[in-house]
């Protein structure tokens, strides 16, 4: 299981996902351009010392980043239909989180192998992109055993 970010816009949404990957011991990949420095202050203070204790991955694109792409690319996205509580994760899904300020280009709602949402109120649009990965990478570590003992 990982989880990756598709040019994150806000450092401490990075840093706080980076923060969750270091506590659940999953590995981060960092989809570039980011649209902030990534040794920014705001990042690095978000992140605390959680940073280093992270395996995080950073890609100069989106195709390097397919290069090594293992198993599934499940993303979370509000034009889903699917629920992430209806979906069978895997142990080698990757867990895509788009751009805080636009979600993720067409090709990349393409390239999915899944495509999961997070229900929420009617009217309501999304949640913020840390607290949603945070969900739904809890959901997809309770289906495959897959916690920290």
């Amino acid at each position: 299981m990982r989880l990756a970010l598709f040019e994150p816009d806000i450092p401490q949404n990075a840093a706080a996902i980076v923060r969750l990957g270091a506590c659940l011991d999953t590995p981060i990949d960092i989809i570039e351009p980011c649209g902030f420095l990534f040794s920014e202050a705001g990042f690095r203070r978000a992140g605390l010392d959680y940073v280093e204790l992270a395996e995080l991955r950073r890609h100069t694109s989106w195709q390097a980043f397919c290069d090594t792409l293992a198993g599934r690319l499940v993303l979370l996205t509000t034009r889903a239909t699917l629920a992430h509580t209806a979906f069978a994760f895997a142990p080698s899904d990757t867990l895509l989180l788009g751009r805080e300020s636009a979600g993720v280009p067409d090709f990349v709602h393409q390239a999915a192998d899944g495509r999961v949402r997070i229900p929420l109120k009617p009217g309501l649009r999304s949640l913020n992109v840390a607290q949603a990965g945070a969900m739904v990478l809890g959901e997809a570590l309770r289906q495959i055993k897959g916690f920290p003992a």
